[in-house]
This record gives C-alpha cells, sequence and structure tokens, in this order.
C-alpha cells in the first residue's frame, strides 16, 4: 500500500515516514497542501494522511478539493493534527475525513490506528 504524506513539519514527516516504511508501507510526501493535491490526483495513493495546519492552503480546503473531485473522492483521508479541542475531531470527520490521530502521535499505536480507519474504509 502506498500512503501520501502531506506534513509541513520536517520532524513529523520523518517519524511519520519512518513508522510506515517500518511496517512495508510506500510512502509519498508532500510538503505543502497544493502539491499534496497535485500529488494525490497524479499518483493515486491508497491512503492520505493530511495534516490540517500548513503553510499554504488549510487542511480543510486540501480534504474539500480532494473529496469534491472525481479523480481523489474515493481515497480514504486520515487527520493527522494537533488540533485537539473540543469539537475538533467531529468537525473534521463531518468534513469528510475518515479518521483522525492526535499529535503527538504515538509510534506504538500509529500502524493500529491507520489500519483500524482503513479496514472501515475497505
Amino acid at each position: 500500500m502506498r500512503a501520501l504524506i502531506i506534513e509541513d513539519n520536517e520532524n513529523n514527516m520523518e517519524l511519520i515516514t519512518f513508522i510506515l516504511e517500518k511496517n512495508g508501507y510506500k510512502t509519498i510526501c508532500a510538503e505543502t497542501g497544493g502539491k499534496g493535491v497535485d500529488m494525490a490526483v497524479q499518483l493515486n495513493p491508497d491512503f492520505i494522511l493530511l495534516d490540517i495546519q500548513l503553510p499554504d492552503i488549510s487542511g480543510t480546503k486540501v480534504l474539500s478539493i480532494l473529496k469534491n473531485s472525481q479523480t481523489t473522492n474515493k481515497i480514504p483521508v486520515i487527520a493527522v493534527t494537533s488540533y485537539a479541542m473540543a469539537g475538533d475531531r467531529q468537525r473534521l470527520l463531518k468534513a469528510g475525513c475518515d479518521g483522525y490521530i492526535e499529535k503527538p502521535i504515538d509510534p506504538m499505536q500509529f500502524i493500529g490506528q491507520i489500519k483500524k480507519v482503513l479496514g472501515e474504509c475497505l
């Protein structure tokens, strides 16, 4: 399976990439929302891990673009975000995210969280 990681923080990107690759996933990385949208359309990943706070366009805007495109609307999108206020999880799920993982991520639980969401989506 191939994951597109849309994440602007280099340390988070490295950690997520390391965990995924260690568990047999292939990874594609995008540091901005715009680049992430382009890569999703061109490369059709199996799932997307999406940061919500991005430098160019917000993760919620990226999510909207992806879910409103016939090319990408079936790709599961999992928010991986430090947005952890009351209601944020529900707001993002209602906006179209298929799953929600809070930062800082727990490396021991991360793959299990992803597999759970993907199992529900596939």
